[in-house]
């Protein structure tokens, strides 16, 4: 059920960037504000992220998703509504706002439910079914564009959501205790692996979360990965068009060539992270995944701008932004890791330094290539950003503060 929440997610995400050429040019919009409307999307998730968060540690997440996708698909469909700048403009900050808090509810709700050596595997496939998703996208969007007007993809992308809403509703339970479906053997197996919890459901360690260091690299980190991931959602096709000269079907693969080689990453760094962290402990099996994740995208990107080839730039930058994809078992096991009880909370931190990267990556793309024309600067930051994510893994160390040592070394 995560795993098709986290394709529904990507669905309505990336047919905005594929569809932009057409919305810019039925509302005359400037590269600037479709920036702006992009970067609305992500500033109401990053305001909201937090207290969504501490609503499902609170009240439990089978409640909280249920909300959660119920309101996004609504405001997915008002998208294809948009009569003119300031309706889309508020339509994708409301999108926004219902949005927020799915990441770290599922993360949550992972915490209830996997041992602490399995929930960097149950990340990666839960991430590998997101850009699974988003990787077919720009294929789905440009055949369906040749038949239908941009309005009526978000009506049938936005239906989806509601049928999910009700599902889940139905069928999840927030605890293994309280599913039928789960026996006592399992129920056991569960309770054995996620260590000892010190707070009742709906309490938040403010103290232990904001004086962590570890919390505070963490954050950091996944400011340099969301930075470069909104990159591939949103001005990637304009990049492949503009620069690089691509068009068509080759246009649409090469927009989706990033999510689609994120697939196989996101499982196999879920994989690596378990295996690690079972045979070295918990430090090694994150950090060591995660810092290794962001040097290579690192060097990658900063490659793939580099070269005269337009196919081999297009293939590096793909391969970077699978690599920087590699490390999201790790951040998000981290989390739990780190957070215990309040893993909803501290994921919504995590995400919502990322959704700061997230803000600022879609403006500074978006004034560079309208009032400079370049589009080697801001990708040049965003390798080195890469970089210092690496760098900044050597500062997490995933023992909780309220376990008192956690569950690894």
């Amino acid at each position: 059920m995560t795993v098709l929440l986290a394709g529904i997610t990507y669905t309505d995400r990336v047919c905005i960037a594929v569809t932009a050429p057409q919305i810019m040019r039925d509302l005359h919009l400037s590269q600037v504000e479709m920036s702006l409307v992009f970067s609305a999307f992500t500033l109401a998730y990053a305001l909201f992220e937090i207290p969504t968060g501490w609503w499902g540690d609170r009240v439990g997440t089978r409640r909280v998703l249920t909300r959660i996708v119920a309101w996004w698909s609504t405001f997915t469909m008002l998208t294809g509504a948009a009569a003119n700048y300031g309706w889309l403009l508020v339509t994708r900050f409301l999108f926004g706002c219902g949005e927020a808090g799915a990441w770290p509810n599922v993360a949550r709700t992972f915490s209830e439910w996997f041992p602490v050596t399995e929930r960097g595997t149950a990340q990666g496939i839960f991430f590998m079914g997101a850009h699974l998703a988003g990787g077919l996208t720009p294929l789905l969007v440009t055949a369906l564009l040749a038949h239908l007007r941009w309005r009526a993809l978000f009506a049938i992308f936005g239906s989806v959501g509601f049928v999910w809403s009700a599902a889940w509703y139905w069928w999840f339970r927030d605890r293994p205790g309280e599913h039928p479906a789960a026996n006592e053997e399992e129920r056991a197996y569960i309770a054995a692996g996620c260590g000892v919890r010190k707070l009742a459901r709906g309490s938040t360690d403010w103290g232990g979360l904001l004086g962590n260091g570890s919390v505070a690299a963490l954050c950091l980190m996944y400011f340099t990965q969301s930075y470069g991931f909104n990159f591939y959602v949103t001005w990637l096709p304009g990049y492949l068009r503009t620069v690089r000269g691509f068009s068509g079907w080759m246009l649409g693969v090469l927009a989706g060539l990033p999510l689609m080689l994120s697939v196989a990453a996101d499982l196999l760094g879920g994989i690596t992270t378990d295996r690690m962290t079972r045979r070295y402990g918990l430090r090694t099996g994150r950090a060591a995944v995660g810092g290794a994740s962001l040097a290579v995208a690192g060097v990658l990107l900063l490659g793939g701008t580099a070269v005269s080839n337009a196919m081999a730039s297009a293939v590096m930058i793909g391969l970077a932004g699978a690599a920087s994809n590699f490390l999201l078992g790790a951040a998000w096991s981290t989390c739990i890791d780190l957070g215990g009880e309040n893993s909803g909370v501290l994921s919504a931190a995590m995400n919502t330094s990322g959704q700061v990267g997230g803000i600022v990556c879609p403006l500074v793309f978006g004034y560079a290539v309208q009032h400079w024309g370049n589009w080697t600067l801001p990708l040049g930051v965003m390798g080195v950003l890469y970089l210092a994510g690496a760098v900044c893994w050597a500062g997490v160390r995933p023992v909780s503060f309220l376990w008192g040592g956690g569950p690894g070394r």
